[in-house]
């Protein structure tokens, strides 16, 4: 701007210097020339001179303007970068959607103190089936176990299309199981689409309540109850504030023992295999209010199985399996009952810990009847595979001390009504105990102890049970906590 001036004040100096030399000019003008001559020449000059310097005047305020602009734009920038920060700090307005993404999860370290054994595949957990019921069968009693294989990782999509909600889940953790026993790999937990009352994929059975789970940080949980997420065909008829009514078609999945069939033809024990042909039908009733809800849920299912590798895969044949379920969550603040009672026929694979959907039964027949009868006839040993009836039962209460101290108190047990086939060391009853004092400063950080205690019981009598302690520290995450809801 004060370039743009100089260059004016310039101007304006050469145009008076101008016109005092036109002056001088006219003053000088001969002196045969008449004063009406050098009047009107004067006025011409003047004329010109003032034409000159009123265009000068007009490029000099156009300079001026420039220079005023620029000035402002310089300003407007100076104030943009000292606000910066100051913007930068203020939260994004969030863009209104029906469509929402979550990523979720937690980091999850359990250190335990186990006093005595448990199968070493399972040792980052308390489960009554793998305790030994002979000393030192996995080796010394007391070992320490640190596990990272209850953090969790997932992702939930929910909005509406076709003006129907729909929710999509995709969510595992690390504890191997099956073939990966005792190995940190990814486990699938949950992983279905669901649209309007229909869902598709894997989540928890419909025979199952998943609010029946106290709030325990041991991995694997009570022994009596029913717990297992399979794939499925949903449909929920109702789902509100007091009623939830459901029926599922399941992924069946058979557990059979050959029991003493192993003593008479090992070939066909070994080659007995599940024959899973029917998918399972299950259903789910649930009343609900601000004291809880009850629920009652029920399954039928055949429960199959044939011989691989003989003719007409002999033997063969399959048996009718059935189980109905309830479970009662009560509150009373601060205290939450959860009660759970199960009971039915070949429904182990469903169970959270034990038992055999399938074994078989013995009896004695006459070889050959005899006229009169003789007091030792020879006698046949017919074999029949039989649904081994179960009982589970789960009591936890769940105790809110204050906003950030809770404990959970409670005990569970499986018991199964073993066939007379069955070997004497297969599984009969499994039992499961526990408390702890959990503490959450904030929303996103747990940690605690825990003390467990479990026993299994054989089928021939024989005992083996197990106590630890357990301390646990998680910190949880979410999407929403960086982007909102």
């Amino acid at each position: 701007m004060a370039r743009s001036l100089r260059t004016a004040a310039y101007s304006v100096s050469t145009l008076a210097l101008c016109m005092v030399a036109q002056v001088a000019q006219a003053q000088n003008a001969p002196t045969g020339e008449s004063d009406r001559a050098r009047i009107e020449r004067l006025e011409a000059t003047v004329a010109e001179l003032t034409r000159r310097l009123n265009e000068q005047s007009q490029k000099t305020d156009a300079a001026a303007q420039t220079a005023a602009q620029a000035s402002a734009q310089a300003q407007q920038v100076q104030q943009a970068q000292q606000a910066a920060p100051v913007a930068a700090a203020v939260p994004k307005p969030q863009r209104q959607s029906d469509n929402n993404l979550e990523v979720y999860g937690f980091a999850q370290v359990d250190a335990i103190q186990d006093f005595k054994r448990v199968n070493p595949n399972w040792d980052a957990t308390l489960r009554p089936s793998r305790i030994p019921t002979t000393k030192g069968q996995y080796g010394s009693d007391g070992q320490t176990v640190f596990s990272v294989r209850q953090s969790r990782l997932g992702v939930k999509a929910s909005g509406t299309v076709a003006d129907k909600p729909y929710e999509a889940k995709f969510e595992f953790d690390i504890y191997g199981v099956g073939v990966d026993e005792g190995q940190t790999t990814m486990r699938v937990r949950h992983m279905y689409g669901k649209w309007g009352p229909i869902l598709a994929g894997q989540t928890n059975s419909l025979f199952m309540d998943g609010d029946l789970f106290p709030n325990v940080v041991d991995y694997w949980g009570p022994a009596g109850m029913v717990f297992v997420r399979t794939p499925q065909v949903r449909y929920t008829f109702a789902d509100d504030e007091t009623w939830l009514a459901a029926v599922a078609l399941e992924h069946p999945s058979d557990d059979i023992d050959a029991g003493a069939i192993r003593l008479i033809d090992p070939s066909i024990a070994t080659n007995l295999k599940p024959d899973e042909e029917l998918p399972d039908f299950t259903a789910q009733f649930q009343y609900r209010g601000d004291w809880g809800h009850v629920t009652l849920a029920g399954i039928a299912r055949k429960v199959g199985y044939d011989t691989v590798g003989t003719p007409g895969n002999d033997p063969k044949g399959s048996k009718f399996g059935w189980g109905l379920n309830g479970a009662a969550i009560v509150k009373f603040n601060p205290a939450t009952f959860r009660l759970g009672v199960v009971y039915g026929k070949g429904i182990a694979s469903y169970m959270n810990d034990g038992g055999m959907d399938l074994a078989p039964n013995a009896r004695l027949v006459p070889a050959t009847p005899t006229v009169p009868p003789t007091p030792t006839p020879p006698m046949n040993l017919i074999l029949a595979a039989e649904t081994v009836p179960l009982l589970g039962v789960t009591a936890y209460v769940d105790l809110q001390w204050s906003k950030t101290l809770s404990s959970s108190i409670g005990y569970s047990f499986t018991k199964v009504d073993n066939t007379n086939f069955q070997d004497p060391t297969a599984f009969h009853k499994g039992e499961y105990a526990s408390g702890n004092l959990l503490w959450a400063p904030i929303d996103r950080i747990l940690t605690g102890v825990e003390v467990l205690w479990g026993r299994r019981t054989d089928n021939n009598g024989a005992k083996g049970d197990d106590a630890r302690a357990q301390f646990t520290f998680k910190v949880s995450f979410s999407s929403k906590d960086i982007w909102g809801d």
